[in-house]
């Protein structure tokens, strides 16, 4: 397809669209808040996962000076579930900022909006262009397939200069009306018509016109050659329970967990596997010792796993019952929390699902 191709692009795109979208209640509105709040949620995240948590939060911090009012722990637990928490104490952070510096106003435009704690050019773009009508393109995931594919674009997605190439084209297909319309077409094109391992080409209003189709590329294209290193962990969590109260800790900063609370944690870092013996894990650790040593262990679980993004947890669930009478001499940052208190805190999926599972 060449430029002089480049309005059939657009309007076939819209008028796709204007037929096929999704009815998201993030597309029925310029407020900015909501925009921003669904962007974020969205992030590595799929719409139908997404769409209650959004829900949720328009409905507790209904606008951004809500949101900044909150406390981080009230933030974490209403994001419990939805994984990546840095995104939620980015959300806390960057709200505070939108009232402390800008008088609980959103910057109007793209270059403003770059300005802002965890919006980066994907976001700011998607803000000005839904919010404020801003001809500028989006670039995300979604937009790097269909324009690869379309285009027959091979520039590796993950190359230096990947988002210069792709962003100039994004930019040259926009119309000079209705850009938004545009954005939010191909997007949902990328996301629901073009998708990464079945792309439904018979049905496809880019079809005559797309390189991929006319090639058979369409599985090999975007090209993307940088691979995820996934780093494997092994963990062996302590639930440790007196007098009906479990002990936990806030876990603390620079932690992929930061602010969420979880069991006395025992991370092995040597021998690469989870199942290590119950004396290899009590070796140098008082702590733990004195707690066996008053205490039943009333379960120990099978190995869960957990596969996040650049992770994969191997982790196994100690339940132990120490006497009622024994005076626990508590670590660092640990506390006991009653069930009724320990349900308002904020968990991550990993510690909410044993809880949910084996305690409440």
């Amino acid at each position: 397809m060449n430029k002089d191709s480049y309005s059939f692009f657009s309007e076939n795109l819209i008028r796709w669209y204007k037929t096929h979208q999704r009815d998201l209640p993030w597309r029925n509105t310029r407020n900015p808040y909501f925009i921003w709040l669904s962007e974020i949620i969205l992030q590595q995240t799929r719409v139908a996962q997404g769409l209650p948590y959004y829900e949720k939060f328009i409905q507790n911090y209904p606008t951004v000076q809500d949101l900044a009012s909150a406390s981080e722990e009230d933030v974490l637990r209403l994001w419990q579930g939805l994984g990546y928490y840095s995104r939620a104490r980015n959300l806390h952070t960057t709200a505070k900022m939108i009232v402390s510096d800008f008088g609980g106003v959103f910057p109007e435009n793209y270059i403003g909006l770059l300005k802002l704690k965890g919006v980066g050019s994907y976001t700011a773009a998607a803000i000005a262009s839904f919010a404020y009508g801003e001809r500028v393109s989006v670039l995300d995931g979604n937009v790097f397939r269909v324009l690869a594919r379309v285009f027959g674009e091979e520039t590796d997605i993950s190359a230096n200069n990947a988002k210069k190439i792709f962003g100039d084209l994004a930019q040259n297909l926009l119309p000079e009306q209705d850009s938004d319309t545009h954005n939010q077409a191909i997007m949902e094109f990328g996301a629901t018509q073009c998708t990464p391992g079945m792309p439904n080409c018979m049905f496809c209003p880019l079809s005559f016109e797309c390189v991929a189709n006319a090639t058979g590329k369409q599985n090999a294209l975007p090209i993307k050659s940088k691979k995820v290193k996934v780093k494997h962990r092994f963990f062996n969590y302590f639930l440790i329970e007196q007098n009906q109260q479990i002990l936990l800790r806030k876990r603390p900063e620079r932690d992929v967990w930061a602010g969420m609370y979880d069991f006395y944690l025992k991370e092995n870092q040597e021998n690469n596997v989870a199942e290590l013996s119950l004396d290899e894990l009590l070796d140098n650790d008082i702590f733990l010792q004195e707690i066996i040593q008053n205490s039943v262990v009333e379960q120990v679980s099978e190995i869960f796993t957990h596969v996040l993004t650049h992770q994969r947890i191997q982790t196994k669930f100690w339940r132990l019952k120490v006497n009622a009478e024994f005076l626990v001499n508590l670590p660092d940052g640990f506390k006991f929390y009653t069930l009724n208190e320990i349900d308002d805190l904020p968990k991550s999926t990993l510690v909410n699902n044993f809880l949910q599972a084996f305690v409440f």
